[in-house]
């Protein structure tokens, strides 16, 4: 049976179009895990020009009930309003939400056939679905096969007429799909989540650059908070930085931390466990005088307690991280002729030191500052830097700092004592 809807395939794949294989492959990834799936398989063989014959991506959640499947794919059929893709943003438990990334297989792929079994009342159902490229806006199904396999709901799905090569899997698609599941599977791992490669487990911890477990206690209520800091190599595409809630492993809420887009590369998660989020009001804002009518809210002293210690723990993890980049543009800096040129190799010795210690002191404090420059931008700055300090109007620099970002109260704090008091050595 086959099922036309409104919108048509090249408007599917106009509204999907920022869409390429890396991010495509890991929405069927994120829809297995949707599907309370806990194990994702990607196998996939190639011919001898290097180019991919299979592909498939199997999990083992509950499958796609077909008495539902109407409401599953027509919805996001009807308009192209409703193909927009929303992250989640308080929880992970429900990435996909609409489906919608099940059609993004036209980025690497002509055809897609989904083979599910899920059990209804009457006992294991099976059947097939199918969309091609050329016809997005449709599918067609059949529910009268008998299931492959007894005792077992899941979804495999099967891409055929590839366009991918074994060597983009393995170069750009697999280092994308750990930096894509890394802080998930880590967030799950009392449930042993896991994606396999060909048999392999791919292997997550490649993206952890350090990692710490430790507990905070807070005395008044006897309340203790297991936590788990992770710092990682590289960026989480969407997800960026956030606090994890849990009680008893399970996820509650999440949200960002404190240090988050502070366009300084520093990437990292907090997973936080406590009983005390069981009955926890995460919807009041911190700052409400109103107290939750059960379990407690952000206004409490423990989660205060809780969120300082933690920006304090972050910050101190930081610096390190941070003096390590303040070296490395410096590097690049040298290497792309910013600074300025001195008349002679005595003028030289005698500015450049005081000009770099405060560039990397700046950043220091506030690498915002240096983000988003193209070269003449950062000429620009670097001369104006060494101008006002060669002219001894630091205080002219502490303003032009200050109003050219939003600082907290101890950055401003922080940068006047570097400007106005002039603490230029770096250790």
């Amino acid at each position: 049976m086959s099922v036309k809807v409104n919108i048509t395939s090249k408007g599917i794949q106009k509204v999907l179009k920022n869409y390429n294989e890396k991010q495509a492959i890991a929405e069927y990834i994120w829809n297995g895990f949707d599907a309370n799936a806990d194990t994702i398989k990607i196998d996939y063989t190639a011919n001898a020009l290097g180019l991919l014959e299979s592909l498939t991506i199997a999990d083992n959640g509950y499958g796609i009930n077909f008495d539902r499947l109407q409401q599953k794919f027509d919805p996001f059929f009807e308009s192209e309003k409703s193909l927009q893709i929303v992250a989640p943003k308080d929880t992970s438990k429900m990435h996909g939400r609409n489906g919608v990334g099940r059609l993004t297989f036209f980025t690497f792929a002509h055809n897609a056939t989904w083979q599910t079994t899920y059990q209804s009342e009457e006992g294991f159902r099976y059947g097939e679905i199918q969309i091609s490229t050329g016809g997005l806006n449709s599918y067609s199904h059949d529910f009268t096969a008998q299931p492959t396999s007894t005792g077992n709901t899941g979804t495999t799905v099967l891409f055929t007429n590839l366009r991918i090569s074994e060597q983009e899997m393995q170069e750009l698609v697999l280092p994308f799909l750990i930096n894509e599941f890394c802080w998930f599977i880590e967030l799950n791992k009392h449930k042993n989540y896991s994606v396999l490669v060909n048999g392999e487990v791919l292997d997550v911890s490649t993206n952890i650059k350090s990692l710490e477990e430790f507990n905070l206690f807070y005395p008044d209520s006897n309340v203790t908070f297991k936590i788990k800091y992770v710092h990682w190599k590289e960026n989480l595409h969407k997800e960026l930085s956030k606090y994890y809630f849990l009680a008893g492993g399970e996820e509650i809420y999440k949200d960002y931390t404190t240090l988050n887009k502070k366009s300084d590369d520093y990437f990292h998660s907090i997973y936080i466990d406590s009983d005390f989020f069981r009955d926890f009001d995460f919807k009041s804002f911190e700052n409400e005088g109103q107290v939750a009518i059960f379990g407690a809210a952000k206004s409490s002293p423990e989660y205060r307690f809780l969120i300082k210690e933690l920006t304090t723990y972050l910050k101190e993890k930081r610096k390190p991280f941070l003096k390590e980049y303040a070296n490395r543009l410096i590097e690049t800096y040298e290497q792309d002729e910013i600074f300025p040129a001195y008349a002679d190799e005595k003028e030289t010795h005698k500015q450049k030191p005081a000009l770099v210690n405060l560039i990397k002191a700046l950043y220091e404090i506030e690498p915002k500052l240096f983000s988003s420059l193209n070269t003449d931008q950062k000429k620009v700055q670097v001369r104006l830097i060494n101008l006002l300090l060669q002219s001894n109007q630091e205080e002219e620099l502490f303003e032009l700092f200050n109003g050219m970002i939003e600082l907290e109260v101890e950055e401003q704090e922080e940068l006047a004592s570097l400007l106005i008091g002039k603490n230029l050595v770096i250790s």
